[in-house]
């Protein structure tokens, strides 16, 4: 099936935007091999190795994601100088992306998620390498002086925060007030501990189980999700908020109105990075002259389509055309 004439008009106009992205950068290491025992020594599998994958995870794979539908990113984050950072630098340069906001940390360890899957992606165990105390001092004021220069050739930006250290709240004051001098949209990915970090954002994208963690009330229907939505908003100080709900699909509450996106999943392989291609392609969107509504839509399609992969994955801006 092919896009409408409008999503064509604005899947066309995706290419040559540039988002700027602050975030937790990090890498995505799967093990895979395959389970055929038990061990002897203690009721956990064997896993016999096949063979691995590194990925851009995190805020990298946010602009990943960016860049596969054609977009430009400006990349603000923080690693160590470790074996790992070389990596995400080394990938990241394969990709329109542009990685002079990258903050090196000697006494930082650049984050790793570590992934025992089997042949079956079934996911048998996950070592997690990193260091998360929350940015300070003279690194973040370099993380907040490159925030304000990059912000000045973005036609968007983009906060993908995973709570390990980068999003402060002077950073993410940083990143809002850069959006509103320019009258640039600012989405966030966000974290409960830091719901009062992100006041004055565009748009701000959570999970069904941040949104009742944030306002404590149960998300099971549509309306108890707009009910969430706007205590969520808020309490966050938003414009905007989109609840993503899984198998349930997308609430947003915006502006001027709101709209109950169902789930467009064929098939569900893995969830992992789900979030990064919806707020990657929210963002894109929003930055190529979507409305709000235009926008989520888009995203929502292309989460149905990303969560037919296996790990983090991209969606591009053929297959959104084909959806």
């Amino acid at each position: 099936m092919t896009s409408d004439p409008r999503t064509s008009e604005l899947l066309g106009r995706l290419g040559g935007r540039t988002i700027l992205i602050i975030g937790d950068v990090m890498l995505d290491h799967f093990v895979i091999g395959r389970v055929d025992r038990i061990s002897p020594e203690a009721p956990v599998p064997v896993v016999r190795f096949d063979h691995d994958e590194v990925r851009l995870g995190g805020a990298a794979n946010v602009a990943n994601n960016v860049a596969a539908l054609g977009g430009r990113v400006e990349m603000v984050g923080l690693l160590g100088d470790d074996p790992e950072a070389a990596q995400v630098r080394d990938a990241l340069g394969r990709l329109p992306v542009g990685t002079s906001g990258l903050v090196t940390d000697p006494a930082r360890r650049t984050t790793r998620k570590l992934r025992v899957v089997t042949t079956r992606n079934q996911q048998v165990a996950r070592i997690d390498y990193e260091s998360d105390d929350e940015v300070s001092g003279e690194l973040e004021a370099d993380v907040v002086g490159r925030i304000v220069g990059l912000a000045q050739t973005a036609d968007a930006i983009l906060v993908s925060d995973y709570l390990k250290g980068v999003v402060s709240r002077a950073v993410a004051t940083a990143a809002v007030a850069a959006g509103r001098r320019g009258r640039r949209p600012v989405l966030v990915d966000p974290k409960v501990p830091h719901i009062d970090y992100y006041q004055g954002a565009t748009v701000i994208t959570p999970n069904h189980l941040e949104a009742e963690a944030v306002t404590h009330l149960r998300i099971r229907t549509s309306a108890e999700a707009y009910a969430a939505a706007r205590r969520f908003r808020e309490r966050a100080g938003c414009d905007s908020v989109l609840i993503t709900r899984g198998e349930h699909g997308m609430a947003l509450l915006g502006p001027d109105g709101d709209a109950d996106l169902p789930a467009e999943a064929r098939e569900v392989s893995d969830v992992t990075g789900a979030g990064d291609t919806v707020i990657a392609t929210m963002t894109l969107a929003l930055a190529a002259g979507a409305t709000l509504v235009e926008a989520a839509r888009l995203a929502n399609k292309a989460a149905g389509i990303v969560v037919g992969k296996f790990g983090p994955a991209v969606v591009t801006v053929e297959e959104l055309s084909q959806s």
